[in-house]
């Protein structure tokens, strides 16, 4: 969800921009003080949300809330004033809602869940590829890795269509050893740099976790090996043949 901020007073503006991002973490807020800057900023960007002053010098709110409405014709606009004079020009415009300075925590969060045009919050898109050379993709850009071993991990995971997995056999196949003291320490440190590189993605919670035990939700991202088998054209024009062909146990 994308929010802009529009205040001609510094302080205010970033006191408001602090208080939504409480309120709505997962959501990109960006603060203007210049009504012209927010209007070139939405002229090239999608924008969900607009929580303006009225009272700004050279182009006001309502003018700004008219051609933001102009530009994006289902974006919520929330007028943030010291002044209730201008609350009739807000309900022409059809505001999702009218705040009076100081915007505190609960009335944002009131505001933000009374939007007239619900703005959807966006997940990441997920695409596990398996044909040829195994990689993972978010929002189409490949996931680097700090160890070969984690990437391994999260592979031999998809491949067993997120089935659980336990320590033991996860340690045989990265390891090719049994499961001892040493190996189940080193299974950790992996494990743990796997959920730190796919938190730093946003995608952490494909992820599942059970005593002594690891899988994948399936739900959470999309998958050519999966699709293949579900009979679509794309995933069965995409194999040639190779499967995941960096790592010698998938040769079966």
């Amino acid at each position: 969800m994308k929010i802009i901020v529009v205040d001609d007073e510094k302080l205010v503006l970033s006191t408001l921009q602090k208080r939504i991002k409480e309120v709505s973490p997962e959501s990109e807020v960006i603060a203007f003080d210049l009504s012209q800057d927010a209007l070139e900023y939405a002229q090239a960007n999608d924008v969900d949300i607009a929580f303006l002053d009225i009272s700004m010098p050279v182009i006001n709110g309502i003018t700004l809330a008219k051609s933001l409405k102009k530009l994006h014709p289902q974006i919520n606009v929330i007028f943030c004033t010291a002044h209730t004079d201008f609350m009739q020009d807000a309900i022409e415009l059809h505001a999702s809602g009218y705040l009076l300075k100081p915007a505190t925590c609960e009335s944002i969060e009131k505001a933000l869940g009374n939007l007239l045009y619900p703005a959807a919050v966006r997940l990441p898109e997920v695409f596990v590829r398996t044909f040829g050379e195994f990689d993972i993709f978010i929002d189409g850009k490949a996931v680097t890795f700090n160890r070969q071993k984690t990437k391994e991990m999260l592979a031999y995971l998809v491949d067993m269509r997120c089935g659980v997995v336990s320590k033991k056999d996860l340690a045989a196949v990265l390891f090719g050893d049994e499961y001892t003291a040493k190996t189940q320490d080193y299974l950790k440190k992996i494990y743990k740099d796997l959920v730190e590189t796919l938190r730093r993605y946003g995608v952490e919670k494909m992820l599942v976790r059970g005593y002594n035990q690891y899988a994948l939700d399936a739900t959470c991202f999309s998958c050519d090996l999966y699709d293949y088998e579900k009979g679509l054209p794309y995933a069965i024009n995409a194999y040639k043949g190779e499967y995941m062909s960096q790592y010698d146990w998938a040769e079966m």
